[in-house]
């Protein structure tokens, strides 16, 4: 290499941020005891001098691939564990945890470029009589349909998740004042035409949602949205339920 020595290659390839791990193996003609040490501080994770023994690189090569494929499985279970982490198990949808962490990014960015925001909480009517009168496992049936309903009409660049128990949180973006409720109320409408076989009666379930808007006034916190839509649902729910309530920003 006249560009650079090995060892600065190794210095290049370990600096290079996140990636999948390149196992490097040094071929020298130097066998300094210092020059090796330098050589693995400086990220090799093996070395051979020359002249080499091929049988002897083919057995070190094949220890780096068996060290990059347990890489490779430890990473694989740490994505799957970091998205458990975000994700709720009954439904497949978004955590809180998920949608704030997204919602604040995105926050940031309608208050810089002044795009329309909106944070929608809903819940089930009357779910605790779903559950009470045809089990959990009718209630189980319920949630999952409606969130297979959120997640059919949310675009990818919008989120939806649950909350927790019958209560969900949806954040869209880019739609216009004079369209949400439209929008919203696809979600509502789609679901009360939905049918559930529980113990041979053919049942039909509500929802109800509360809405509000940001339009890149001054950076708000997306624990106070969720709040003001939560007080938006409550109006929802106290004028009688399968309703949407919209706060306008």
């Amino acid at each position: 290499m006249s560009d650079f020595s090995g060892l600065e290659l190794c210095k290049r390839i370990r600096a290079n941020g996140p990636r999948p791990y390149t196992y490097i193996v040094l071929m020298t003609s130097n066998e300094e005891p210092g020059n090796v040490v330098k050589g693995l501080q400086e990220g090799a994770d093996d070395y051979l001098t020359k002249p080499f023994d091929p049988a002897e690189m083919l057995a070190r090569i094949g220890v780096g691939r068996r060290i990059i494929e347990l890489n490779r499985e430890l990473a694989a279970k740490t994505q799957r564990l970091e998205e458990a982490a975000r994700t709720d198990p009954l439904t497949g949808l978004s955590n809180r945890r998920a949608i704030e962490e997204w919602a604040s990014k995105q926050l940031r960015g309608a208050a810089r470029h002044g795009f329309p925001l909106w944070v929608i909480v809903a819940d089930i009517d009357c779910f605790k009589t779903i559950n009470d009168t045809f089990g959990h496992d009718a209630g189980d049936t319920v949630l999952t349909q409606f969130a297979e309903i959120l997640r059919k009409n949310t675009r990818a660049s919008d989120i939806c998740g649950r909350l927790g128990g019958d209560e969900f949180l949806i954040v869209l973006t880019h739609v216009d004042v004079e369209h949400i409720e439209m929008t919203v109320s696809k979600f509502r409408e789609q679901f009360a035409e939905l049918s559930f076989p529980f113990q041979g009666q053919s049942v039909s379930v509500t929802a109800s949602f509360g809405v509000v808007g940001f339009h890149g006034k001054g950076l708000q916190e997306f624990s106070a949205l969720v709040r003001e839509a939560d007080q938006m649902l409550y109006e929802a729910k106290r004028a009688g339920r399968n309703l949407v309530r919209v706060s306008f920003p």
